[in-house]
């Protein structure tokens, strides 16, 4: 029996995980890796750190296979495939002749070029950027973060120019790594959040280049999110293994969930909360500040590459806020033990938790919106605290499907989820009441990397189409909306109250900006 190998390289944390053809987990690993806040707003990993982890879990997952198949008496594993998704956006630079990092990769979630992105807006600048990328002007996206290592480290720009040094997210930066230096490439999800991608010509574009000045010799190839584009070095697993299959880690969560048709969407609940709906072969520009983004990119039955489009919003604090109240207020000893404190109050007393840490992400874009609780009183307990913070994610993703519905004209019946939150039942309840639609979660919640190896299974003969691949899809539990309507509007309407009361705070030289 073959195995697809997916690695999933996350903000916190390095896994891998092994899928038969069933799409069943065989194997899994995981490691965590360190966090680096070195300046209020400033998010950082070691590359190098990133790497080691990723290699060590694949290596670990592979060697579970073998012990298992040994067992059993059976023949040694075979892996058809690795398929790669993971954190997008983060930034890494490094030199071609040594592979190292010339500086900490930025995070996604760092906004120190957050004035870089104004001055862009304030020259005019935001239409041109979301009309060629389908992106909000934000310091989320990478180009504005290679702009700023381009400018800080020390005769980067001049090496970049010269083709010294190359750029990647993260999907680059391992398969460069897995190659042994050999391949130097992106597919077309993760080019599409860079914000220097032409995401209806699938080509990085000249103009954006020009306003971001990099250089084109720093930039990774662009290939399909599903195809075999280089094998893995012969020293890292024994064999040489193709690599087939990459996509960033919520597109590739998207097609784990078979959203395959348009209308269909998805929320994976991690570091962040990320919405995603199938909206065809076609890009739909976005009234509601979404995000307009490739899905994946794959050939038809005929051999014509075909891309599928996506809406998006994303919800930059979900699962980061637990880790918050564990590890920042010490409310919590571990992340599971919320929903039972949550579930022990009937409400949140009229508390509401921001949890706008890192900005606001859709649909406001506020990049200078700072963590709020408000609400209190000397009644206020840690369970109401806790509440407010399972609410808060939910009421940020009601809020970016409200977005979606007006965005595609499509009265979507259902959400599927996904993501380790999501094996939280009250959180999920409290989604299906603040969304009002279903919410239903599958068997199989591990559907970011599963969406990495169906990619990479299907450009190796593993599975044969969508069909096969939809099929495999199943339910685990479907919560249904029991928040009378005009309770529920009342709700958001109060969370929106909230959600102004944290906008505009970070200023220019006040401590912790």
């Amino acid at each position: 029996m073959p195995y697809i190998l997916a690695l999933d390289q996350g903000t916190t944390s390095s896994r891998a995980i092994a899928f038969d053809a069933q799409g069943r987990v065989a194997a899994v690993a995981q490691r965590e890796f360190a966090q680096h806040f070195p300046q209020p707003g400033w998010v950082e990993h070691d590359a190098d750190e990133i790497w080691a982890t990723q290699l060590a879990v694949a290596r670990e997952c592979t060697q579970k296979l073998a012990v298992a198949q040994a067992r059993r008496a059976q023949a040694a594993i075979e892996i058809a495939a690795i398929g790669i998704t993971n954190q997008r956006e983060t930034t890494v630079l490094w030199d071609r002749a040594t592979g190292q990092p010339v500086a900490p990769a930025i995070v996604w979630q760092d906004r120190r070029t957050t004035a870089r992105c104004e001055q862009l807006r304030r020259a005019g600048k935001a239409a041109l950027i979301q009309r060629k990328t389908g992106l909000v002007l934000d310091a989320y996206f990478s180009a504005t973060k290679l702009e700023w290592l381009l400018d800080q480290v020390p005769g980067a720009r001049a090496r970049a120019k010269a083709g010294e040094l190359a750029f990647g997210t993260i999907d680059s930066w391992l398969i460069w790594n897995l190659t042994g230096g050999t391949v130097h490439a992106t597919d077309a999800s993760n080019a599409a959040r860079t914000m220097l991608m032409d995401i209806h010509r699938l080509a990085w574009d000249d103009e954006l280049l020009r306003l971001f000045n990099i250089p084109r010799a720093v930039l990774p190839r662009i290939v399909p999110s599903s195809g075999v584009l280089g094998e893995t070095a012969s020293d890292l697993f024994g064999v040489p293994i193709p690599i087939a299959g990459v996509a960033g880690d919520q597109q590739a969560a998207t097609f784990g969930q078979a959203c395959f048709a348009p209308g269909m969407a998805k929320n994976t609940y991690g570091t962040g909360c990320f919405m995603l709906m199938n909206t065809g072969t076609r890009a739909v520009r976005s009234r509601n500040q979404l995000l307009a983004t490739v899905g994946w990119q794959g050939q038809d039955a005929a051999g014509a590459r075909r891309t599928a489009y996506c809406l998006e919003g994303s919800v930059f604090m979900a699962g980061a806020t637990v880790q918050w109240l564990r590890d920042g207020l010490q409310m919590i000893q571990s992340a599971s033990e919320i929903e039972a404190l949550a579930a022990s109050v009937p409400d949140t007393g009229d508390v509401f938790l921001v949890p706008a840490f890192a900005g606001l992400g859709a649909p406001d874009w506020d990049g200078r919106a700072r963590g709020t609780l408000v609400g209190l009183t000397r009644g206020t307990t840690r369970a109401h605290i806790a509440r407010a913070a399972l609410e808060a994610i939910a009421l940020q993703s009601a809020d970016i499907f409200g977005a979606m519905v007006r965005d595609s004209g499509i009265q979507l019946t259902e959400l599927r989820v996904d993501g380790g939150a999501s094996r939280n039942d009250l959180l999920m309840q409290l989604q299906a009441d603040l969304a009002g639609v279903p919410v239903v979660r599958p068997r199989v919640t591990e559907t970011t990397a599963l969406g990495a190896a169906y990619l990479a299974g299907l450009a190796t003969g593993v599975w044969r189409g969508g069909d096969e691949i939809a099929a495999q899809w199943a339910v685990d539990r479907r919560f249904e909306p029991r928040l009378p309507e005009p309770q529920r509007l009342a709700r958001i309407a109060r969370w929106r109250e909230a959600v102004k009361r944290s906008r505009g705070w970070a200023r220019e030289g006040v401590v912790g900006v």
